[in-house]
């Protein structure tokens, strides 16, 4: 070996398996992670569209639903409401009932769209009692309620997500801790050369520490950018289908989204230099 040669060779296929073991974990650990960050935020996005604003549905004339979208306009908190013609209604229904639409001798209730301000309170009692008074068969729906059920749904979910991840990580990492402990085994005669030769534990461990955590660095920065283009790949062929692409959340790397990502390799970095440590320091104690 030439005195400017390394203690440790540059490259090892032998370390060929541990890098695609890190890499697959933490590409596992990365994808889980943006998969629970996106459900919470399509879940919020989804709340905040709803929120403040009521449906009216007037079984009658167009008379009964000219005098409802009134009371809705007059009452307090209310923004905006306005009539939604058959072929706004039937809009709606196209993605159950087909684009065909519905026969024209199918009686439609009219819709009133109202918007309500953030604060109002209980505008859709107001408004329900008030078209009660006037003797209107109407039916007031609040989206406010749905968007209550669809948080606490979401936040159940979200909650064994972050489970799910939060075993997922401890997996990775005991199998990174363990992949390393295997690896070095196979090392263990150069960890004798260098004992025997006289150089510190301190330094020893030291070789082994900055090889393993670099290892674990671009293993997991590799795993972390899988990770992120997988799901833009299958945001993209999902939103190519043109089926309800308004439910999915937009794709937008986030501080969240950085920070899962950009912790996913000094994670795996730090779990294989601290095992590192520990084999390399086991094996010297068995030394003396």
């Amino acid at each position: 070996m030439s005195p400017s040669a390394p203690l440790l060779p540059k490259e090892d296929t032998r370390e060929a398996a541990l890098f695609f073991v890190v890499c697959a974990l933490c590409f596992l650990a990365s994808f889980a992670g943006l998969v629970a960050r996106s459900a919470y935020a399509a879940a919020d996005t989804w709340a905040d569209q709803v929120t403040g604003e009521i449906t009216i549905r007037v079984r009658g004339d167009e008379a009964a639903a000219v005098r409802a979208r009134e009371i809705a306009n007059a009452s307090p908190g209310i923004d905006t409401a306005r009539l939604i013609s058959r072929s706004e209604a039937e809009a709606l229904l196209a993605p159950w009932l087909g684009s065909s639409g519905l026969p024209e001798d199918i009686p439609i209730p009219f819709l009133i769209a109202a918007s309500a301000t953030r604060d109002a309170p209980a505008v859709a009692d107001i408004i329900d009692r008030r078209l009660k008074e006037e003797g209107l068969d109407a039916i007031v729906d609040e989206h406010s309620v749905w968007s209550s059920d669809l948080r606490q749904s979401t936040n159940a979910a979200g909650l064994a997500a972050l489970g799910a991840v939060g075993l997922l990580i401890a997996t990775a990492v005991a199998v990174i801790a363990f992949a390393t402990h295997a690896a070095l085994l196979a090392r263990r005669d150069i960890v004798e050369v260098l004992h025997l030769t006289g150089a510190r534990d301190g330094f020893i461990s030291s070789l082994f520490e900055q090889r393993f955590l670099m290892l674990g660095v671009r293993a997991g920065a590799t795993g972390a950018l899988l990770a992120l283009a997988t799901a833009a790949f299958m945001l993209f062929l999902v939103k190519q289908s043109q089926d309800q692409v308004w439910l999915l959340p937009q794709l937008s790397l986030s501080l969240t989204d950085g920070l899962i990502l950009g912790v996913t390799p000094l994670l795996a970095g730090f779990a294989a230099m601290i095992s590192a440590r520990v084999t390399v320091m086991q094996s010297l104690s068995e030394m003396v």
